[in-house]
């Protein structure tokens, strides 16, 4: 049952735009009591390749989704996706968002606003420096609710 639960998180990510992969290693991740595997525990779980594993953990390290800790008791890395996973997944899309409205913002600037493509480039500019506030507030908030972010 936990495994196809951690399948269809794959499969929700894939819909999402998630590389298969990356959203397998994730799923197989998320659903772990200790919030943490290691190389090898992925390889056979998700009966991939090391390399296969490698490419995504990558991935996930790069949107903030992972970290790597050294187990120094088995003299391996383990992979670990914390509590806080989400919260760190949306402010790091918010942050992009803000980044994608302040390029929008100089477009409109460069376009002009008297022009259509400058108005389109405004138009988008606002709103995506909107998401990004409600992203961040609405995050803020059900922390704040909540409690503290867990690790």
């Amino acid at each position: 049952a936990v495994g196809e639960f951690a399948d269809q998180l794959a499969e929700l990510l894939v819909h999402a735009g998630m590389p298969r992969m990356v959203a397998r290693v994730l799923g197989c991740l998320y659903v772990t009591d200790e919030g943490s595997l290691t190389s090898g525990d992925l390889v056979q779980r998700l009966q991939v390749s090391p390399a296969a594993v490698s490419k995504a953990i990558g991935y996930l390290e790069g949107q903030a989704l992972v970290r790597r800790e050294r187990d120094d008791r088995r003299r391996r890395e383990r992979y670990v996706i914390d509590g806080d996973i989400w919260y760190r997944a949306l402010l790091a899309s918010a942050e992009r968002n803000a980044v994608l409205a302040g390029i929008t913002r100089h477009g409109a600037e460069l376009l002009g606003p008297a022009t259509p493509a400058g108005t389109r480039m405004d138009d988008a500019s606002a709103l995506l420096e909107r998401i990004s506030q409600d992203i961040v507030r609405s995050v803020r908030q059900w922390y704040e609710e909540r409690g503290p972010v867990p690790s």
